[in-house]
């Protein structure tokens, strides 16, 4: 195993009543010294579903993982392991990808996939296995502001509260 390599620490965010799954790559090293999906203070995702189901920002883990199951949405990640440089999806090598069956048996009916690199790495390893096709959805991390402002994102993102 190389000396970079994360081994994704978190279970997957999903009950019988999910429809929608939302892949990133790995979590960020913040993301996972803050113990849950998306936890960098400068990332945008929870800002950005807030604004599409028009509901209050959740702030702690538990707020949420309520959060996403009472939209029907499941949580997690491409990766199960990979050799990565801190936060950096460009410089993933080794990757392993995680076993999706459960999470399709449960009742996923849409993939969506947020960055490229989460994308790119659904489609070679995962789709083949779902039969699901992913919809790419722009990274809402900090490094992403410049081409994607809040605004935007949140256009972006309101296909998530479209019926299924």
């Amino acid at each position: 195993m190389h000396p970079d390599t994360v081994i994704h620490p978190f279970e997957p965010v999903f009950d019988d009543n999910s429809r929608i799954l939302i892949l990133g790559s790995m979590p960020s090293p913040r993301s996972r010294e803050n113990g849950f999906y998306y936890g960098h203070p400068q990332n945008r995702f929870w800002n950005v579903l807030a604004a599409v189901f028009e509901k209050q920002c959740p702030r702690t883990n538990e707020a949420k993982r309520t959060f996403v199951l009472h939209e029907g949405i499941a949580l997690w990640d491409v990766l199960h392991s990979c050799s990565i440089a801190g936060a950096d999806d460009a410089s993933i090598r080794e990757p392993r990808v995680n076993d999706l069956s459960a999470l399709i048996k449960a009742g996923v009916k849409r993939i969506y996939t947020t960055g490229k690199m989460a994308h790119r790495l659904y489609t070679a390893y995962c789709a083949p296995q779902t039969g699901i096709k992913a919809v790419y959805l722009p990274s809402t991390s900090a490094a992403n502001r410049g081409r994607w402002p809040l605004e935007k994102l949140i256009e972006a993102y309101r296909i998530l509260a479209e019926p299924i």
